[in-house]
């Protein structure tokens, strides 16, 4: 699925890492599970999360095998975006496909003529949506905050949340809450990883690749831009020093 800030074209090198070590039954678990294009790819046991109610609500309706219509007109487009209450998970679907480059309601996409020919954006945003349900039959959909999320004894976190100093979404979002938030479930005993352009100090960078992305570090969206895509992960003696002082080692 389209979606702004898409990790799909980094999943290929960055879940072989995340999933070295994963145990058998271990739960997969993504509090920010946006277009979902990392937890599609992942087996076994898998929760996603995610804030935005019309998304998580759209990914749990398709879960379960609603299939929405192909083509939108922008009087429909304007009409849900207007009404977006009156279905959740259809609001979901319309604000993401139907829009431009997979940003929230960021313009109606439709069909466009090109160099090439027409391009018609909605029928392609569809074809990949269809391709990808079927990957993500049993996975728990739930609509959650990344720190109300209950997450399973022992699982691999994987967090892609909204990057600092880029697009700004429509809430506010405290970066310094949420990697504290990090650092807490890593001394739970789970395994967190962390995709952003920068971390704090304690945590160590375990992948990093120059890609072509919506998203950049300057704080503008739009087009393709080159930024630094890193992979992230507190820092083993971080997590040592905190278990001992509490006394626990």
């Amino acid at each position: 699925m389209k979606y702004m800030g898409s990790k799909n074209r980094i999943a290929k090198h960055i879940l072989p890492i995340m999933l070295a070590e994963r145990k058998e039954g271990q739960y997969w678990v993504e509090p920010f599970v946006g277009g979902a294009n990392m937890i599609d790819k992942v087996k076994g046991n898998r929760i996603g999360g995610e804030f935005n109610k019309y998304i998580a609500n759209m990914w749990i309706e398709l879960e379960k095998g609603w299939i929405p219509k192909n083509n939108y007109t922008k009087q429909e487009y304007d009409f849900i975006k207007n009404n977006k209450d009156n279905c959740l998970y259809e609001t979901g679907y319309v604000g993401v496909c139907c829009s431009y480059s997979g940003k929230w309601f960021g313009g109606f996409a439709g069909k466009v003529t090109t160099k090439q020919g027409i391009r018609d954006y909605q029928d392609e945003a569809h074809r990949n949506l269809l391709s990808q349900v079927k990957n993500i039959k049993g996975i728990q959909f739930k609509h959650s905050n990344y720190d109300e999320l209950e997450i399973p004894t022992d699982s691999i976190i994987y967090c892609d949340p909204p990057y600092a100093n880029t697009t700004k979404y429509k809430d506010y979002f405290d970066h310094e809450k949420f990697w504290q938030w990090c650092r807490d479930k890593s001394k739970e005993g789970h395994t967190v990883f962390i995709s952003e352009y920068e971390a704090p100090d304690d945590f160590e960078c375990i992948w990093q690749q120059e890609v072509k992305s919506s998203l950049s570090a300057n704080g503008k969206s739009g087009g393709s831009k080159t930024s630094i895509e890193k992979l992230f992960k507190l820092a083993k003696k971080r997590i040592e020093d905190t278990v001992l002082e509490k006394g626990l080692l």
